[in-house]
């Protein structure tokens, strides 16, 4: 079995567009294994977010797909999602998904301090490391109201519910993480410096 030690959790950049097909078919995989829906991306959606410094990639040593995320931002970055959350089956058991989970919440933390992050999950997994981190339960009338975030759901497998719902609930749990009850993240050097220079381009 893989050892910890010898997989890297890192923010991802361009040079890893290589592996958004691999990651796309390890998360359709993994919802038809667990018989739940999963927003459906594109691979150039993914590799804008890596683009972007807006996901969190695990390799191995030796190159190979362990584990992914991405964030995303909706009114005007007032509210955070970290979505996508996978973890390759050749790797699972080895705390990975805790490991990028805590990096991208990180990463969103410190790229928008003030936002409030917030999850949609069906997963137990997960609910319990948002629990860990500060996320608490909520209803769907605290998320964010952009219609492009709740467009995204329309690939899942339970979309017809939400939309019989009206919105107000679903067979994910909604949790929220608001910045103001605790102290702030920080990350590496130089993941900031690139951050930063991504923000000067914009800007330009």
């Amino acid at each position: 079995m893989e050892q910890q030690t010898e997989i890297e959790v890192l923010v991802a950049g361009p040079e890893h567009e290589v592996y958004v097909d691999t990651i796309l078919n390890t998360i359709a995989e993994a919802a038809k294994v667990r018989g739940t829906g999963i927003a459906k991306r594109t691979h150039e959606y993914l590799a804008k977010k890596m683009m972007e410094a807006k996901a969190v990639i695990a390799l191995t040593k030796d190159g190979r797909f362990a584990g992914f995320s991405y964030i995303e931002t909706w009114e005007n970055q007032q509210y955070v999602t970290t979505s996508g959350l996978i973890v390759h089956p050749d790797f699972r058991g080895l705390h990975i998904a805790k490991r990028i989970k805590d990096l991208t919440f990180t990463l969103a933390r410190t790229r928008w301090p003030h936002a409030k992050i917030f999850s949609l999950t069906s997963g137990a997994a997960v609910m319990k490391m948002n629990t860990a981190l500060g996320y608490q339960p909520v209803t769907f009338a605290d998320l964010t109201d952009d219609e492009a975030f709740w467009k995204g759901c329309e690939g899942c497998v339970n979309y017809p519910v939400l939309r019989e719902r009206n919105r107000k609930f679903c067979i994910c749990t909604a949790m929220l993480f608001d910045p103001t009850e605790h102290l702030p993240a920080k990350l590496p050097e130089e993941v900031l410096s690139r951050i930063k220079h991504l923000q000067e381009l914009e800007e330009n």
